[in-house]
């Protein structure tokens, strides 16, 4: 999601200004720093507890390599949030919880069941597989999930499609794998440190390329199950409750099922866990890849299709719906206005193109019935913020769809056309302009006056 909001910031109660009589604990400021604080305490006790199961060299060998997959997941994912673009902040909590809360989590839960089962059965090796496919994949589901449900929640105008909630749970899993990663990998390279192994027959490189080269996906690819249950729940109208709740639900319990078979690939034979994977991984992640590409496309179509209304009464230009559902032309006026008017215009551009996007979906949701009560002042709020930024973005926007117009086939007339190449040019007679006529001068107004809601 991006460094733009796709909805203005400021807030405002029906009676106009701000919540004056607010409890404390109903602040912004209170609600952020409470939430830094729970974080940050998580990330020191996660910290503590894989250095010292792993040692101060492990720990930085596993942090080594366990931060290889990162970049590359996060920048996919990135990818995918370009259409409708959301700011930073929901992707810096979702990794912050995933590999901070959600892994604090999971390691406490994880390890008290495994040691009461252990207790209970009197069978230490029973008790891990138990736990590895039954108690891990209930508790790290639904630790990565929570993050998914707090922006669902709290971030709601951030958080409007199926694409929404696969980035918010793919980032949350890539930061959980993260930490997981560092603390399997520091693991393996204390074992070699014992054993004396070194190379590619060492444990440490065993367990990087089972869970970096093979796998980097595994952990993003069953919470994102999940995320797609919330964002098919946003698309929902809101008096469908049940369906709202029952469809996220669904999502995380195919994340554990999921996750319950890759753990328990291990104990379905001596190839069980490649069987596993070339059988249900990989054809479940390329589905999940062409679910979520598809869903893209369809919302740069969904843009095509909603902004002509806006055109018709002034707000847009003809070119900026082309322009705007076109993933090229956006790049290209973009790099437009960086050329002549640098970062700042590019920004201003980028910023544009955000809030008209979330203005094409807010009026697709209304056609369907799905907006909230708010819609017409989140409108007129989306169309302001466009107006403020028309004279930067409307010439670099078309550009890009002048640069980018598919070529169109003219077929000359049988006719001869004056003034056209080959012909010579129209007679000039008594009392008729040999020139064009002139433009017919508009008035100036602060914006247009009709709204395609209101008459």
């Amino acid at each position: 999601m991006a460094t733009f909001p796709p909805y203005p910031t400021h807030r405002s109660d029906p009676v106009g200004g701000a919540l004056r009589h607010a409890h404390w604990w109903q602040r912004t400021w209170v609600r952020y720093g409470a939430l830094s604080t729970l974080l940050a305490l998580s990330g020191l006790v996660i910290l503590a507890l894989v250095r010292e199961q792993t040692g101060t060299e492990g720990f930085l060998v596993g942090l080594g390599l366990a931060i290889l997959p990162v970049p590359l997941l996060i920048a996919a994912f990135r990818w995918l949030d370009r259409v409708e673009p959301g700011p930073w902040r929901n992707l810096l909590f979702a990794f912050a919880w995933g590999a901070c809360a959600a892994a604090l989590i999971a390691i406490v839960a994880n390890s008290f069941a495994t040691r009461w089962i252990a207790t209970a059965t009197a069978d230490p090796s029973s008790a891990d597989t138990l736990g590895a496919t039954v108690i891990a994949p209930v508790v790290e589901e639904s630790a990565k999930a929570a993050a998914v449900l707090l922006v669902f929640l709290f971030r709601r105008r951030d958080f409007t499609g199926i694409v929404d909630g696969v980035v918010i749970a793919g980032v949350t899993a890539t930061g959980f794998a993260f930490t997981e990663n560092i603390l399997y990998l520091g693991t393996a390279f204390g074992t070699d440190q014992l054993t004396g192994d070194r190379g590619i027959a060492s444990v440490t490189a065993a367990t990087f390329f089972v869970r970096v080269i093979m796998s980097p996906f595994a952990h993003p690819l069953f919470t994102v199950l999940t995320g797609i249950g919330f964002g098919v729940s946003a698309l929902s109208a809101e008096r469908r409750h049940v369906r709202r709740v029952l469809l996220p639900l669904s999502g995380l319990l195919l994340a554990m099922g999921m996750h319950a078979m890759w753990n328990g690939s291990s104990s379905f034979g001596e190839y069980g866990f490649f069987a596993v994977y070339a059988a249900f991984m990989v054809p479940a992640f390329g589905l999940l890849t062409w679910l979520v590409i598809w869903t893209r496309q369809r919302e740069l179509k969904t843009v095509r299709e909603e902004l002509p209304a806006y055109t018709a009464a002034g707000w847009l230009t003809p070119a900026e719906p082309y322009a705007l559902g076109s993933m090229r032309a956006r790049r290209m006026a973009r790099d437009h206005a960086r050329r002549h008017g640098g970062r700042p215009a590019a920004r201003t551009v980028a910023q544009y193109e955000a809030y008209a996007t979330s203005l094409a979906f807010l009026r697709h949701r209304g056609r369907r019935g799905r907006a909230g009560a708010d819609f017409v002042v989140r409108e007129q709020e989306l169309l302001q913020e466009l107006w403020r930024r028309r004279d930067v973005a409307r010439p670099a926007l078309d550009h890009a769809a002048r640069a980018t117009a598919p070529p169109v086939a003219v077929t000359a007339p049988p006719w001869p056309v004056y003034g056209a190449y080959g012909y010579p040019s129209a007679p000039a007679y008594p009392g008729y302009p040999t020139m064009p006529y002139p433009a017919r001068p508009y008035p100036a107004r602060p914006h247009p006056a009709y709204n395609p809601y209101r008459s």
